[in-house]
């Protein structure tokens, strides 16, 4: 009896969600790694996204436009960034502020108005902005746009490039 006891507690233990892993800070992570995810991880085959810094510039080309995200290093240990969101001649979105990780998210917070804040998703090949922004955030676009679902992979990990990315207007991205 106490055998089958023992036997169904461990499989009972097996079926359990994996516990949040912790980022490298301390934080847990609200994505879990999986077994074979933290093998590759160990062996090399693949980066480990908690140890990628965010800074760089991050860049979509597409038929309306281009949306770009540059970010720099900032004071305590947090960033600054800037983006532009174009979709199509008049409507866009354009801001800048700081920005801090929390586990495999990267909080932006804008400076301005009514203070946006908005929690992306960050791999360390990308960041995604989420499919529902704070209504503070309608006043960073022009137009229909909106930052909704917008996403920016990365194109260069170095704040030199960061620094020389321009809007379509001609002017910094990232103010220096």
């Amino acid at each position: 009896m106490k055998r089958f006891a023992f036997a169904s507690m461990a499989m009972l233990a097996a079926c359990q969600p994996p516990s949040a892993s912790k980022d490298a800070e301390g934080e847990s992570s609200s994505a879990p790694v999986s077994g074979l995810e933290r093998a590759a991880i160990e062996s090399g085959a693949i980066p480990d996204s908690a140890h990628i810094s965010p800074v760089g510039l991050f860049r979509r080309n597409h038929e309306a436009g281009s949306d770009s995200l540059c970010v720099m290093p900032g004071a305590d240990g947090q960033f600054r960034f800037g983006l532009e969101a174009v979709f199509g001649e008049e409507p866009n979105c354009r801001g800048h502020g700081s920005a801090r990780r929390a586990g495999d998210k990267l909080i932006l917070s804008f400076k301005g108005g009514d203070r946006c804040i908005i929690v992306a998703q960050y791999d360390g090949d990308q960041v995604a902005l989420p499919g529902v922004v704070d209504m503070a955030c309608a006043d960073l676009c022009e137009g229909r746009g909106s930052l909704e679902g917008v996403s920016f992979p990365r194109i260069a990990n170095d704040a030199a490039t960061a620094l020389r990315a321009r809007d379509r207007g001609g002017k910094a991205l990232c103010e220096g």
